[in-house]
């Protein structure tokens, strides 16, 4: 049974610096316990997908928080994982949700496109991301989203909004104030020492939670 996607709070997306199964799976654990309310398995090089995605979804179960796939419908429809997560180039949100189920979490990458994530609510899109936002390791030469995206986007959507890239608990705060429900982030909880104190210090950029 899927778990559904939650109204907002912190979107921890890994790291591709654990080396193997069991190490991210910790990882993973970690954020959770310091309050991440999904979870996005993003490996663009690891051989050990399928175990990874199978230790995660165990992870995730437990804690009842769903798990997102980033950019493969086929990994996420063998493992039985909660939905995908699909960029400009990673295949319809329409063939997704016909290979997944109208259970399943599905999210669009809009970049800075307010046009792009109004077409993708009217296909059906679980929810959509927006940014980068600041300055990225994972994606240093993303293109930049503005602010006003998001105010605009919070006025004409009514999916929940996610935004990414460069932040930290430091900025998010300013997103959420601008329209953002979620904080999707990679290096600032995967990227240090402890993720669960690192997923914590996001607590105080959703007052309402």
């Amino acid at each position: 049974m899927t778990v559904p996607f939650p109204s907002s709070g912190l979107y921890a997306i890994t790291a591709e610096s654990h080396c193997g199964p069991e190490q991210l799976a910790d990882a993973v654990r970690a954020a959770l316990r310091g309050g991440a309310r999904a979870i996005q398995y993003r490996a663009k090089s690891s051989r050990n997908r399928l175990a990874e995605a199978r230790w995660l979804l165990a992870e995730c179960r437990a804690a009842q928080v769903p798990l997102i796939i980033n950019d493969d419908v086929e990994l996420a429809l063998e493992i039985g994982a909660d939905g995908v997560h699909l960029g400009q180039d990673d295949g319809s949100l329409l063939e997704a949700r016909a290979r997944l189920g109208d259970e399943a979490i599905i999210g669009i990458s809009c970049y800075d496109s307010l046009e792009r994530a109004i077409e993708a609510q009217r296909q059906g899109a679980s929810y959509v991301a927006f940014g980068r936002f600041f300055p990225s390791l994972s994606k240093p030469h993303a293109p930049c989203a503005r602010i006003e995206t998001l105010i605009e986007a919070k006025r004409r959507l009514s999916l929940p909004i996610v935004a990414i890239g460069g932040i930290t608990a430091e900025n998010g705060g300013r997103l959420i104030e601008a329209g953002a429900d979620w904080l999707a982030v990679i290096e600032s909880v995967f990227g240090q020492t402890d993720p669960e104190i690192a997923a914590r210090a996001f607590a105080g950029c959703f007052p309402c939670l």
